[in-house]
C-alpha cells in the first residue's frame, strides 16, 4: 500500500548491450518529487564525469534505487535481449519499496513484473526517472570494467569498456578470449572458432 503523497513509479534501464564481454548492467529508481535533481538525462549525453557526479546524487536522493545484472554466461544462455529484460527485472525487485508501476526503456517489457508496466521507447529522453536509472547502470558497468581491466590489462577494458573497437578485436585476435568475453556474439564466436582451427590443423 501506498503511504507516499506521490505515485510510486519507477524508471528501469540497462547499459552493456552493445559490448563482447561483461555483463548487462540494469538499474531501477523511483525518484522522490521533493529531492529534485538538476541535469539528469540520457547517459549517454553525458560527459563521464557528470555521470558519476549524478549518480551519486541519485543514490543520496532518490526514494529508492537497484542495480542489477546478467553476467557473460547468462547472456551466452539467454541472448543479449532477454538478459536486458531479465536485469531489469532484478533491479525492479530488488527495489527497497514497491514501485505501483515501471516505465522501461525500450520496446519490451520484462515478464513476471509483480506491477504494470510500460515501456517506452528512448524513454531516457523522456521519462527522468528512466533517465536516472540509465546513468547508475552505465556508472555502474564502466566501474565494473575498470575492475575487469585489472584482472586482464592486455584487453585494455579501461579505455574501450568492452565495446568491438578495433583495437578490442585486434587485441582478441593477439591474446584469445578470456572468460567474461561473451561467446555468443559474432567477433568472439570467430576468434574461438579460428582458435580451434589452430589447435586441430
Amino acid at each position: 500500500m501506498n503511504t507516499y503523497a506521490f505515485p510510486l513509479i519507477c524508471g528501469a534501464d540497462e547499459a552493456g548491450r552493445g559490448p563482447i564481454a561483461g555483463p548487462v548492467v540494469a538499474a531501477a529508481v523511483i525518484l522522490h518529487p521533493d529531492h529534485p535533481i538538476e541535469g539528469i538525462n540520457d547517459s549517454k549525453k553525458l560527459s563521464e564525469k557528470k555521470r558519476n557526479a549524478l549518480s551519486e546524487e541519485i543514490k543520496q536522493h532518490a526514494l529508492a534505487w537497484a542495480i542489477a545484472q546478467c553476467d557473460a554466461d547468462e547472456i551466452d544462455e539467454l541472448n543479449i535481449l532477454h538478459a536486458s529484460l531479465l536485469a531489469m527485472k532484478r533491479a525492479v525487485e530488488a527495489l527497497s519499496v514497491q514501485p505501483e508501476k515501471a516505465l522501461i526503456d525500450g520496446n519490451r517489457i520484462p515478464v513476471g513484473l509483480a506491477m504494470p508496466a510500460e515501456a517506452i521507447i528512448g524513454g531516457d529522453a523522456h521519462e527522468q526517472c528512466i533517465a536516472a536509472a540509465s546513468i547508475l547502470a552505465k556508472v555502474e558497468r564502466d566501474r565494473q570494467m575498470l575492475e575487469w581491466h585489472e584482472q586482464y590489462p592486455q584487453y585494455n577494458f579501461k579505455q574501450h569498456k568492452a565495446y568491438p573497437t578495433k583495437q578490442h578485436l585486434e587485441l582478441i585476435q593477439e591474446h584469445g578470449v578470456c572468460k567474461i568475453h561473451r561467446k555468443s556474439f559474432a567477433p568472439v564466436k570467430r576468434q574461438l572458432e579460428r582458435d580451434m582451427g589452430e589447435v586441430t590443423s
